[in-house]
């Protein structure tokens, strides 16, 4: 079935919502309030070396300030090999009011005062990379690398060596990551993309330059990251309320998903004033409001109750009055924990309290039904077992902040 891409401004802030019959499937939120967003590439200086942390603190835009950790140094040598930090103190390698180009890893926001003192460290503290990567439709440039790689996405392996070998076997394209929805992706469409990248890299380098820090490129924004993240599903329409977003839509398609540019419609709606005005007429609002309720249903009967803390989330899983299964019901379940994380944006480590199975066969097949439904999820997520108690571990790296937290910026 074909995805619907509904795209709105509120406050200044950008909202974009993704929509298979009539269900809600993807939802980012760009707040205007936005302080660094996930990917931007900046201009930074070096501000202090910090040995107990073995990091740096450095300055992105005369404003704000980033850890650039030393696993995450990359320094190029004369012919051209990258060397990755770590082998040796940060110290040895960077110097206070040296000037780098660093990428941010996650999107920081101005705390609420609501949330400000439950929010863990890894969204009040802005952390950056020297391993610059630009994000395309199909694949991920990577010019700190001059080897491809596939991602980890794609299990078959086969099907990965055919793709690799494809890969290197085109002189156009270097130091790129393709990604799983582009297993299948024709020739020519990679070629293009790997060159419209690498010409955006050359043309940025020229701004590297000068000792004052700036941001020279923002991160993908809801758009791109939404069109991206689908870039393997069937696309029906991209509606559009406004024209300076929509001529914004159709510029990124023509260089990175031309084959979306007729999908594009700007759209009338005759109560234009009202808030969310065309996600309130596809039925998304009444969605988003239950996505910051602390529960979730279960399609057969049953629910599922989700808790944050500053140290994880918690997932329980409940029965409803129905006679079904506990595996049943935890596989059912599955899918809806999967889709919630994925929507609310939660991160970090994540424990599910499954109902008690009878076996490790069992188990198995539950493991195996939340890796299906998490492989939908655009972030890093990793499943890390089964503890003796019964309670499922995992973990997802998320791009932006939480969910709650945007929510609340977009309407500051």
């Amino acid at each position: 079935m074909a995805l619907d891409i509904l795209i709105e401004e509120l406050e200044d802030s950008l909202w974009v919502a993704s929509v298979e019959d009539k269900v809600i499937r993807g939802l980012e939120v760009d707040p205007a309030s936005e302080l660094i967003r996930w990917g931007s590439i900046y201009w930074a200086k070096v501000e202090r070396i910090d040995a107990a942390l073995d990091a740096a603190w450095v300055n992105l835009d005369g404003v704000n300030n980033a850890l650039l950790h030393n696993a995450d140094t990359r320094f190029m040598q004369r012919g051209g090999k990258i060397i990755k930090g770590g082998a040796e103190p940060i110290s040895k390698r960077l110097k206070e009011g040296q000037m780098i180009a660093v990428q941010s890893k996650s999107g920081i926001l101005p705390p609420s005062e609501e949330d400000e003192d439950d929010l863990p460290l890894e969204t009040k503290t802005a952390r950056v990379s020297m391993d610059i990567t630009l994000q395309g439709r199909f694949m991920i440039y990577s010019p700190m690398s001059t080897e491809n790689r596939l991602s980890t996405r794609i299990k078959d392996k086969k099907l990965r060596r055919q793709l690799l070998k494809m890969l290197n076997s085109i002189d156009d394209i270097k130091g790129c990551i393709l990604r799983a929805s582009a297993a299948y992706t024709q020739t020519d469409i990679l070629i293009r993309e790997g060159k419209i990248l690498s010409s955006m890299w050359t043309e940025m380098q020229k701004h590297l330059e000068g000792d004052a820090p700036a941001l020279i490129m923002e991160g993908p924004d809801a758009i791109q990251r939404t069109i991206s993240d689908h870039a393997g599903r069937l696309v029906g329409r991209i509606d559009v309320t406004t024209m300076d977003v929509y001529q914004h839509t159709e510029e990124w398609c023509e260089l990175f998903a031309p084959d979306l540019v007729t999908k594009i419609h700007p759209v009338e709606m005759e109560n234009f004033m009202d808030d969310l005005a065309l996600f309130d007429q596809r039925g998304v609002v009444d969605q988003i409001e239950d996505l910051f309720k602390p529960y979730a249903l279960l399609p057969g009967g049953g629910n599922v109750i989700i808790q944050e803390t500053a140290a994880l989330v918690a997932v329980d899983i409940n029965r409803g009055a129905d006679a079904q299964s506990n595996l049943g019901l935890n596989i059912e379940a599955a899918d809806v924990i999967a889709r919630q994380i994925r929507l609310r944006n939660l991160g970090g480590v994540i424990v599910i309290d499954a109902l008690k199975m009878k076996n490790k066969s069992e188990q198995k097949k539950l493991l195996d039904a939340l890796q299906a439904a998490i492989d939908r999820d655009p972030c890093t997520v990793q499943i890390h077992g089964i503890t003796a108690l019964g309670l499922i571990e995992l973990t997802r790296r998320r791009r932006t902040p939480r969910l709650h937290s945007r929510f609340l910026s977009a309407l500051e």
